[in-house]
């Protein structure tokens, strides 16, 4: 776990600027110092690895090519051009389907002026090049990818330019003001013409401009194109690697027999029949993640390891956990929601007396799953000395430090290679470094077994589900009073549920006054009703972790389901209400609902009978989506027939790719609406193990799909999540116009 008591002096100044104002500073993370980052013994973690060698002196004022830029700023930590004109642009997070190693590399290529058709992608490591440059550690998350990264990489590719330019110049010993680059190419005076392949050695081995100048976004021809996405066809083939398919000569397979109840620890072990299993190398007793133990099996293979684990047999130790009962836990939220407790917002609730019109309704949220389609897994090979990981990591730094810190090595000891992953949702960004930790544990207490090779640590997909680290359980309580016009007079709110970030570093600037943000970000805004929040968060034994587009994923369906539900008992038009609400403070909601109604057909052509509109829009990672969606019932179960989305995300860097993210976050909230999408415990069992009994959209379910884009040259914001919230309460409004009755849990209870 990561200590809960931090000195604020040792941490980056971004962190402590966001500790005291709760929100990043991009102007002080443009001026971060190097030396400035966490130190591993300090707050359990965040540490520097090593730099790419060449940008690591220029950073530093070493060899010809110094310059005061930090690494982030290095042209050659991050493109790498072949003497064909072929450009390999490295990216600093993780691809795991949100189209990053595209988007990124057609930002640097597009102020580079490369030839797209040479361009290629490649994932970084844990050097401190690859840092987000907002927040100062290595991050993929928040649906800050493009937005954090969009000046970098613009800057990086004007830079390596710049250089190219530069050695064009000063081998045709003319002014570099004559010469222009276009299409991977140098062009000078009197037709003279050099690729960017002839140029590279020289241009990289000079120093490096920190003054460069930015095209207008008007001559943008890469950036705002609808792109196919690099991996496309490789993923398509079934050619792509992930972090799963790792291998190395003599590499070992490594299955854990996880405990029943989170953190139990074991009582007796027989291993005798799991060690007579051909290709069976090593039975591993292990320490797991919150204090539990494991026995890990080691073999040739994942088959001879999992028939190992199977032979175990084992008896736990439970007597020092809680044993969760979801049944009973949530007549516990129930009993605190009707408690006093730390307030979010305050507000004069007297109007609650006298408003004309009153709404009481409580809303009930299970824990879910991540549930990515690759399981976790991670592959550490240790030798003298030195570590090297291959993993697919959201916070390649992290991980890397926790590595550090179960093995008896230095931070710059660690080498982690960010593999591509087959989806994560949050789940591959656990403050814990959860199964990094594990996989090292098992790769020391192989080694001292003898076994000197790499070690790939591989889960099930029951060891997945089961494993821990979900959404958290979530009740919500609201009272609302307003008059016939709809208004608002008070709004009266209770919030009951785990804090994600209570006992991480996060925690130390995301929770204020006993509320962790997280579980408020979504409520209220952009909506000027006079609410008082009141927010609980008791504490269970049950792993939790942010869930893609995290609070909103709870917050939006109260809100949307709520004023909708206003809106129908003062017989208003839901879009019409809306739009009022916002007035002239949010034009950019305002514009993205215009264009979802404008595209759907709403209120304009008729609906098939049993079927009626549902409409919902969001902000969440700086990005308004808008839902108008058709839905029906049949044969008793929710039906979503078709969805029109209206997105505003200021320049869409590859529409294709915000067209993509917006349909894969869409399929993800219908999951959590669909009969059998929850996470239940039974005396501290989690009951679910697959998609059997955990749901997921199917192709079946998938409904005729739309999306449009409001038009705009402003930096963009994140994609990554905003699709995801207002899909659940657009889908329900529409159901509660076709059955009478409002829907107040997920998944969806038509009864």
């Amino acid at each position: 776990m990561l200590p809960t008591s931090i000195d604020p002096s040792e941490m980056p100044r971004i962190l402590q600027r966001l500790m005291a104002t709760g929100q990043p500073d991009e102007a002080a993370a443009a001026t971060l110092p190097r030396r400035s980052f966490l130190k591993l013994a300090g707050v359990g973690g965040l540490a520097l690895g090593a730099f790419p060698h060449l940008a690591m002196a220029q950073a530093n004022g070493a060899g010809p090519a110094a310059s005061a830029l930090k690494p982030t700023q290095q042209p050659l930590a991050f493109v790498q051009i072949a003497t064909n004109g072929e450009v390999t642009v490295t990216i600093n997070r993780l691809e795991f389907g949100q189209g990053v190693q595209t988007g990124l590399p057609m930002i640097l290529a597009e102020e580079l002026d490369a030839d797209w058709s040479l361009v290629r992608s490649k994932s970084g490591t844990n050097d401190a090049a690859y840092h987000d440059p907002a927040f100062g550690m290595h991050l993929t998350g928040g649906s800050n990818s493009i937005k954090n990264s969009f000046t970098q990489y613009r800057e990086l590719g004007a830079r390596a330019r710049a250089m190219l330019l530069s050695a064009a110049a000063a081998r045709w010993k003319v002014d570099v003001a004559t010469l222009r680059a276009q299409a991977g190419t140098v062009l000078g005076p009197g037709g003279r013409k050099l690729g960017y392949g002839e140029l590279a050695e020289a241009a990289m081995a000079l120093p490096v401009p920190e003054k460069i100048t930015l095209k207008d976004p008007r001559d943008f021809k890469i950036i705002g194109r609808p792109t196919t996405r690099l991996d496309a066809r490789a993923k398509s083939s079934g050619r792509q690697d992930f972090g799963i398919d790792v291998k190395h000569a003599g590499q070992l397979t490594a299955v854990v027999a996880h405990p029943p109840v989170f953190g139990a620890r074991l009582k007796s072990v027989d291993d005798s029949a799991a060690r007579a299993i051909k290709g069976v190398k090593a039975v591993l007793r292990v320490p797991l993640d919150r204090g539990a133990e494991g026995i890990a099996v080691v073999a040739d293979g994942y088959w001879p390891a999992k028939l190992g684990r199977d032979a175990l047999k084992l008896q736990w130790d439970t007597s020092a956990v809680e044993k969760v009962d979801s049944e009973k836990q949530l007549a516990q939220y129930r009993e605190l929601a009707a408690k006093p407790g730390p307030r979010k917002f305050e507000a004069d609730m007297a109007p609650l007396a006298t408003a004309p019109k009153q709404l009481e309704a409580e809303f009930v949220f299970p824990y879910l799953a991540h549930a990515p389609m690759e399981p976790i897994n991670c592959t550490v090979r240790l030798t003298d000395g030195r570590a090297e990981l291959w993993v697919g990591t959201q916070c390649a730094g992290l991980d890397a430090a926790a590595a550090a810190r179960v093995l008896g090595l230095k931070p710059e000891q660690v080498m982690v290679n960010v593999q591509m992953a087959g989806g994560g949702f949050g789940r591959r960004f656990a403050g814990t470094s959860d199964f990094v930790v594990e996989a090292c544990e098992i790769a020391k207490a192989a080694r001292s077994a003898g076994l000197n090779v790499p070690v790939r640590l591989l889960w099930s997909r029951e060891d997945d589900i089961k494993g821990g680290y979900y959404r958290p359980m979530h009740l919500h309580r609201a009272r609302i009073g307003f008059d016939e016009r709809g208004k608002i007079l008070a709004w009266d709110h209770t919030i009951v549920g785990q804090s994600i970030t209570t006992g991480t570093v996060f925690g130390e600037f995301q929770v204020k006054n006993g509320i962790d943000a997280t579980a408020t970000e979504g409520m209220r805004d952009p909506y000027p009703v006079p609410m008082r929040l009141t927010v609980h968060h008791p504490q269970v034994n049950v792993p939790v972790l942010w869930w893609r587009s995290v609070g909103s994923t709870h917050t939006a369906f109260v809100m949307e389901t709520l004023i909708d539900e206003i809106a129908r008992s003062t017989k208003q038009d839901p879009v019409t209400y809306r739009m009022q609400l916002f007035g002239d403070k949010h034009p950019r909601h305002r514009a993205a609902l215009q264009l979802a109604v404008d595209k759907s057909g709403y209120g304009k052509k008729q609906l098939p009978a049993g079927r009626a509109w549902g409409v919902a829009v969001h902000e969440s990672f700086k990005s308004v989506v808008a839902y108008v969606v058709e839905a029906s019932v049949k044969d008793g179960q929710p039906v979503l027939d078709r969805v029109t989305s209206g997105v505003h995300c200021n320049l869409a860097v590859n529409p294709r790719s915000v067209e993509a993210q917006v349909q894969g976050a869409a399929v993800m909230g219908l999951s959590m609406c669909l009969p059998g999408g929850a996470i239940t415990l039974k005396d501290g069992e989690v009951q679910q193990g697959n998609f059997g009994d955990f749901t997921v959209a199917r192709i079946t379910n998938m409904p005729e799909f739309a999306v449009h884009i409001v038009p705009s040259a402003d930096a963009p914001t994140g994609m990554g999540e905003p699709g995801l919230p207002p899909l659940a309460p657009a889908f329900a409004n529409a159901i509660a116009r076709v059955t009478g009755k409002p829907l107040r849990q997920l998944p969806f209870n038509l009864a």
